[in-house]
């Protein structure tokens, strides 16, 4: 075996094929990867905005709803990616056509682009900030995004194998040290009286919150398949959607309402420093951002591994962390809210074609050997994409989005419902008057 072929088989991920039966893996891997995927800042932050505008009671109950409703849809996907044992990009060669999918691939690969870019200047900035609390030294901002980008693409890089070893380790250290903050944090603040406080900041209104819980993982909870592909069967895929967005995510955000409540501070670094933590707060810092981001990038190279159908996975992956850490130097965390928004509203409804076309119409098409049969366009699946977008902008606040009416106050999850609604019927109308997919299509 040459030298160029040892280096394929050590990075191969299957990214423009099935996952072997041999090497599926249990639901319980894969939830502590969507686990590691879900323990970020911003999940603490996140749920510290949320419980500075309600109380725990409330803030537990809009966060509940929140993850359930990203439970819900990442298993319907997921459950598409153990049956083909299939990217979500190459999901898409099915549903949007063999051409088709350069568009949505390429709209997904800047979705994960920019997450990556976001969260990585996220490290960069609240690195130096913890390394001051600590040392009084300053540290350059752009040194940590590059050396937050290099630890993200020396895992990304060996694909799911790379990511689940690390969420192996990290995870249930980075529990351990946020329990070991909640035991602190609870022995200077008894419960009873966390419980009994009203909000430390200004009141958020439960929808509100509900909202953004929902949408800020909806991204992550569409393109399942980019890990449940390696899942045995069904049951495992469900059963790594429920602990790693119901139980895992859920708990991390209220962990950030329980932290805000007690200290009246929202950033989560702050908060650790602040409690002692010193050398572990950076720790945890790392292998938060560590555990997120190596999947985001991980993401982005399996878009590109169906646009560019002849470069290797590991190269396309570090192409795209070098792009990454570029567009992360370049300023991209001060659009952060803004860049949340458009994906919000751009990458939920690509969810809703697919599922519904698996799920309602086509199942038996999305197989393997069937690809050479694949259309090169499916229009109807176009317009059901677009009109979810257009939606979800409808129902974005300005001045991202237009603001001219509310559905589920959920702009993510309308854009899904609006696709899926959209794609159903006319599918329905096109197979009264054509017939199926794909023989009444051109090739």
């Amino acid at each position: 075996m040459g030298e160029s072929e040892k280096t394929e088989q050590m990075f191969k991920d299957f990214e423009r094929e099935p996952v072997p039966a041999e090497l599926r893996k249990n639901w319980l891997e894969m939830g502590l990867v969507w686990i590691g995927i879900g323990m970020c800042l911003a999940a603490l932050m996140l749920g510290g905005v949320v419980g500075f505008g309600l109380d725990l009671a409330s803030a537990a109950g809009a966060i509940l709803l929140g993850s359930l409703v990203l439970t819900i849809i990442n298993a319907m996907c997921s459950i598409v990616g153990a049956d083909t044992g299939l990217s979500t990009a190459m999901i898409g060669r099915f549903a949007f056509g063999d051409i088709g999918v350069y568009i949505t691939a390429a709209v997904l690969a800047l979705g994960c682009y920019g997450w990556f870019a976001v969260q990585l200047g996220l490290f960069g900035e609240t690195a130096v900030a913890g390394i001051q609390m600590i040392t009084d030294y300053t540290a350059n901002t752009q040194l940590m995004i590059i050396i937050g980008g290099i630890l993200m693409i020396t895992t990304a890089i060996y694909g799911y194998r790379g990511i689940a070893l690390l969420s192996k380790i990290a995870v249930p250290l980075m529990v351990i040290i946020l329990l070991a903050s909640l035991f602190r944090i609870l022995s200077e603040h008894p419960w009873g009286e966390l419980v009994a406080e009203g909000p430390p900041g200004d009141p958020m209104p439960f929808g509100v919150a509900a909202s953004i819980i929902a949408g800020s993982f909806m991204v992550g909870a569409v393109i399942g398949p980019d890990i449940t592909r390696y899942a045995k069967d069904r049951k495992h895929a469900v059963g790594a959607a429920i602990l790693g967005f119901l139980i895992g995510f859920s708990l991390m955000v209220y962990l950030g309402s329980i932290l805000a409540h007690a200290v009246g501070e929202w950033d989560a670094v702050k908060i650790m420093i602040g409690l002692g933590w010193g050398l572990i707060a950076i720790i945890v810092l790392v292998l938060a951002q560590w555990t997120t981001n190596d999947n985001n990038l991980y993401s982005a190279a399996l878009d590109l591994s169906v646009i560019f159908r002849t470069w290797p996975k590991w190269k396309l992956t570090l192409v795209a962390g070098i792009l990454g850490i570029v567009i992360a130097l370049s300023g991209i965390y001060g659009k952060f809210v803004q860049w949340l928004m458009i994906l919000s509203a751009t990458i939920p409804p690509i969810g809703g074609v697919y599922v519904t076309d698996y799920f309602l119409f086509n199942k038996d098409f999305y197989r393997f050997e069937n690809l050479s049969k694949v259309p090169k366009w499916r229009p109807i699946m176009f317009i059901a994409w677009i009109a979810g977008s257009f939606v979800a902008f409808c129902t974005t606040p300005p001045p991202t989005g237009f603001g001219w009416f509310t559905l589920t106050t959920v702009s993510a999850v309308d854009a899904f419902i609006v696709a899926v609604v959209v794609q159903a019927v006319l599918t329905v109308l096109d197979r009264k008057s054509r017939g199926t997919w794909p023989e009444v299509t051109p090739m």
